[in-house]
């Protein structure tokens, strides 16, 4: 029995997989505890170089610095979602001189590392009288990069509905905006959440790139803390694991929340109870109705 991309494996193929697991787990959690005990012995974790959290000035600074990342992938996630649906759009026209456009612009932003936009939109401009700030230069790179690549999950997950979505709806007498609007956008939306969530996770941790341009940000204030607190034994080491953590724990808040709205998108589905006792969910468009 075989698949596309690869035949199933046998009773002796699977055996010969599970043990490259074990080693390969086995490995990584030796590694782990290699750096751990290294971590140890420098004497990484000691009280002394942990009370620099315990400084109010270092706690108001970094809820600042925690304030200007939630800041900038606030904006650039609102950003980011606009440019893609408007792209999308675009690339979906029936017009050839929309859609060609569109899909250059989608190409090239997508192309171009999130980096060197970043480098080109803060030093490269001034060079042509134009001066942004650190926080305006990481919002549009963010919402350039990331929206052309929302762009494109936007436009996969309404190709991938059924035609007969669609047709049964131009059947009724719907325009192509309603079509889109009513009948496409909402089930194409419920396919495409977690790839967009997905997109969003990577758009909080693409914060962390404003530190190279200077922007005041989760991941520069760790590095200046860690490298300016000789009084602390200059604790870079925890200093990036209270980072990490606080990312880690963002990125959860995130993706619990995609769940939840997720799972309340579901309760919202109108429920027809039939005479038999069985119920069977149909998505119904009102006001697409009203309007057609």
């Amino acid at each position: 029995m075989s698949m596309v991309l690869f035949d199933i494996p046998g009773p002796k193929a699977r055996v010969r997989h599970r043990i490259m697991a074990v080693v390969g787990i086995a490995a990584a959690v030796a590694a782990v505890a290699y750096v751990a005990m290294r971590f140890i012995a420098t004497d990484q974790f000691s009280s002394r170089r942990l009370d620099w959290i315990n400084y109010k000035q270092i706690q108001l600074s970094l809820l600042e610095a925690i304030g200007n990342t939630l800041t900038a992938f606030a904006a650039g996630a609102v950003l980011a979602l606009l440019f893609g649906a408007i792209f999308a759009a675009a690339r979906l026209s029936d017009h050839a001189w929309v859609r060609g456009p569109a899909a250059v612009v989608v190409e090239i932003f997508r192309a171009i590392p999130l980096v060197i936009m970043m480098f080109f939109f803060y030093y490269g401009l001034p060079v042509a009288g134009v001066k942004l700030s650190a926080f305006t230069a990481v919002v549009i790179s963010l919402m350039l990069y990331n929206g052309s690549v929302l762009a494109e999950i936007f436009r996969a997950g309404i190709n991938s509905l059924p035609k007969g979505q669609s047709e049964a709806a131009y059947a009724l007498g719907m325009r192509k905006t309603q079509v889109m609007t009513f009948v496409l956008l909402p089930q194409a939306l419920r396919a495409m959440m977690p790839t967009i969530i997905s997109q969003l996770v990577v758009l909080l941790k693409d914060t962390a790139l404003g530190f190279l341009i200077t922007f005041e940000e989760l991941l520069r204030w760790g590095t200046r803390i860690g490298n300016d607190a000789p009084n602390f034994g200059r604790p870079m080491i925890s200093v990036m694991i209270v980072v990490a953590l606080i990312y880690i724990g963002l990125c959860l808040l995130l993706s619990w929340f995609a769940n939840y709205l997720e799972k309340r998108n579901r309760r919202n589905k109108k429920v027809i109870h039939l005479d038999d006792g069985k119920a069977a969910q149909v998505q119904v468009a009102e006001s697409a109705a009203a309007s057609a």
